[in-house]
């Protein structure tokens, strides 16, 4: 397992969990989170969407010691309770170029966290990430195999426009030709080139840096046609 960095490195090391699916165990758990306000979604032709009312639409199910990711009160979970861990999951999907958006927000653990999108995942170790942290960072990057790198810089970087805590954050990726693009609450945050990965599923991914206990909630996913 790579050091474990702190909340001033901000380096996202990533740790695959494998993780057996078991039976779910599912509380009732009513969270009011704070929406984003002035994130209104582009026009455009939809080719998927999902407000995870039917828990039957497609995403893995997976409960663990170490967490899990589930369909509950009609948003989708991500919850990681190891340290230094990403857990993600994704619809079944290839796409090439897309223009990805969903609304996220944190119920749970710490603000030094992770979370956010995926695309070109060619499979369960190898797609880009777009992420965002409850403490207001942000960064793109890639897993290829078992090593994380960021695109276009060395750390994660912050920014006023994430809202912090647990205010809700309307995130974009958009993953066209060579070109990777993180929007957040409507500003665009970061921009790369990087031509690995041309095609594959799309998703959602959350994750921990020291301290295990993050729980993200995911709602009204989108991919749009760019």
């Amino acid at each position: 397992m790579p050091p474990q960095p702190g909340p001033q490195t901000k380096l996202p090391w990533l740790v695959l969990l494998l993780a057996l699916s078991l039976p779910l165990l599912a509380c009732r758990l009513l969270v009011n989170p704070t929406p984003a306000p002035g994130a209104t979604r582009p026009t455009g032709r939809v080719l998927f969407s999902d407000d995870f009312s039917d828990p039957y639409s497609g995403w893995n199910q997976v409960t663990a010691p170490g967490g899990e990711s589930i369909y509950l009160d009609g948003a989708y979970r991500i919850f990681v309770n190891q340290p230094n861990v990403d857990i993600w999951s994704k619809p079944g999907k290839t796409f090439r170029d897309v223009r990805l958006e969903v609304d996220a927000y944190k119920v749970g653990g710490e603000r030094d966290n992770r979370f956010g999108l995926i695309c070109r995942a060619v499979d369960d170790d190898s797609f880009y990430t777009f992420i965002v942290s409850s403490d207001g960072y942000y960064g793109i990057g890639l897993i290829d195999g078992q090593e994380y790198q960021l695109l276009g810089m060395d750390a994660l970087q912050p920014s006023d426009a994430i809202h912090l805590g647990s205010a809700s954050n309307h995130i974009r990726a958009d993953c066209v030709g060579d070109t990777l693009t993180l929007t957040v609450n409507g500003v665009q945050l970061a921009q790369v080139k990087d031509t690995r990965f041309l095609s594959g599923d799309v998703g959602l991914i959350a994750g921990t840096y020291a301290t295990p206990g993050t729980d993200i909630r995911f709602d009204d996913f989108v991919v749009y046609q760019p």
